[in-house]
């Protein structure tokens, strides 16, 4: 199987840098203005794109996620208007991967089969479920990649040798390291030790290794690029729409190119640490 992912991660390797994945929520702070930002983030240097399923209880995620989360529930959005995020997306972009980021109770209420032939319909490449272990792959991992979706997992700090084969068994995609031991956006990450921790996750596959939690500023891209696949933020772009918000949390003028800036600045980051090895 090769997806849009392989071939994105592909071409950033050949150039000899990092790929920049930019993390959004869906119907932050509403529909139009989230599928608004979701088209503008290729312009701006984005490699690859996670986006967000809102879900009431994001146990991974720090204060700034959950309360996208939040925006886009009080919003309205769905997971069926989430595939239409997708789809509206892809009438314009068949190129950039996309990938669904959450976890499993939503998809599960949606129907697990009837949820991947509408993701894979839509355009989506691959999802990460991050409350899905390994034990659990038959409920989802194994058929999304029966139906041709990716199925990325995290590999954390705790995450040991004897623990990695089992995370790495059936990932495809990339292998997502979570560069900290916390919830998104909760401490900057010491880059000596994730530099060390891909070195040793690469040990174990063939796949690219991208970073993410913590990283908020193109210096911490730019640092973490240096040794890792993939550079993942997340917090830091869904804290820009908040900032951009006006007093009753509806969006302003200002609300995509606050996000877009930031992106910009985050893959000249990416771009140099490889330009600089």
């Amino acid at each position: 199987m090769s997806t849009r992912i392989d071939a994105r991660f592909a071409a950033t390797i050949a150039e000899g840098r990092a790929a920049l994945v930019t993390f959004v929520m869906a119907g932050d702070p509403d529909h139009g203005t989230a599928l608004k930002i979701l088209q503008a983030l290729p312009g701006a240097g984005a490699d690859v794109i996670e986006l967000g399923m809102p879900f009431t209880d994001p146990m991974a995620d720090g204060p700034a996620i959950q309360a996208a989360g939040l925006r886009a529930l009080k919003g309205g959005e769905t997971l069926t208007s989430t595939l239409d995020l997708v789809r509206a997306f892809r009438a314009g972009d068949d190129a950039t991967p996309l990938i669904l980021m959450g976890y499993y109770n939503p998809i599960y209420v949606y129907g697990v089969e009837r949820f991947l032939a509408d993701a894979k319909a839509a355009g989506v490449d691959g999802m990460i479920v991050v409350d899905l272990p390994p034990e659990e792959d038959e409920e989802l991992c194994l058929p999304a990649l029966a139906a041709g979706l990716a199925f990325v997992r995290l590999a954390t700090p705790t995450t040991d040798d004897v623990r990695l084969p089992a995370v790495l068994r059936n990932t495809s995609g990339f292998v997502y390291y979570v560069s900290i031991a916390g919830v998104t956006g909760s401490a900057t990450p010491d880059f000596d030790v994730v530099a060390g921790a891909v070195r040793r996750i690469k040990r174990h596959t063939p796949l690219p290794v991208a970073v993410g939690f913590g990283v908020k500023t193109a210096e911490h891209a730019a640092a973490i690029a240096k040794s890792a696949d993939g550079v993942v933020v997340g917090s830091a772009l869904v804290d820009a729409v908040r900032g951009s918000l006006d007093a009753d949390g509806r969006a302003t003028e200002k609300t995509v190119s606050a996000v877009t800036d930031l992106v910009s600045a985050l893959a000249a980051g990416v771009r140099s640490a490889r330009a600089a090895a």
